[in-house]
């Protein structure tokens, strides 16, 4: 078997290599808010030597571990608080106060909450402008059935037909029904 390798594939080949080399040579270590921090630069000279969990060339740094105290019925719980509250990471008071929330995405949740009143706001315009016209409608459909003219309709036949007193006070009735819906004001919101 003959290995054939052109200098372009060895350059790719040893880039490759250092690429892989620089990025196993990173730092973890937790930060001032408790926070991990990963770097392939060594951490600042504040952070002390316990807080470092990893370093390059594979060295891990142990974790202290606190050592368990044996219990005593008095004071087992008083032992143990010092113990724990020195191993939890302190927050720094300067460090800037994490809402949980997101500037970009509360704004972009306003605009389109706002779009969304525009629509309905539209929509109940629209809905008040038909409520208008049918009211109109009504108020001079029920006045020509009051007045007494003769009110012709047109049959499924296309015919011409002339309302007797019964079809007169059933669209009457009907008419006035939609002018009560419709004419009504909205109850206050």
């Amino acid at each position: 078997m003959d290995l054939n390798i052109t200098p372009k594939q060895l350059i790719l080949l040893l880039a490759g290599w250092a690429f892989a080399l620089s990025a196993a040579a990173q730092y973890q270590w937790i930060g001032k808010d408790g926070r991990k921090v990963f770097s392939d630069r060594p951490p600042p000279a504040e952070v002390q030597e316990k807080d470092i969990l990893k370093q390059p060339g594979g060295r891990r740094v142990a974790l202290p571990t606190i050592p368990a105290e044996p219990a005593d019925a008095a004071g087992s719980s008083a032992a143990a608080t010092p113990a724990v509250a020195a191993a939890k990471p302190k927050a720094d008071p300067n460090a800037p106060k994490l809402s949980g929330k997101d500037a970009e995405l509360e704004a972009r949740k306003k605009k389109l909450e706002e779009e969304e009143a525009a629509k309905k706001k539209a929509e109940e315009e629209k809905v008040a402008q038909a409520r208008a016209e049918n009211c109109e409608r009504a108020k001079k459909a029920v006045t020509m059935f009051q007045s007494g003219v003769r009110v012709a309709s047109t049959n499924a036949k296309g015919e011409r037909e002339i309302m007797d007193d019964n079809a007169r006070a059933a669209e009457l009735k009907r008419v006035q029904t939609v002018a009560d819906r419709d004419c009504a004001r909205p109850a206050a919101q």
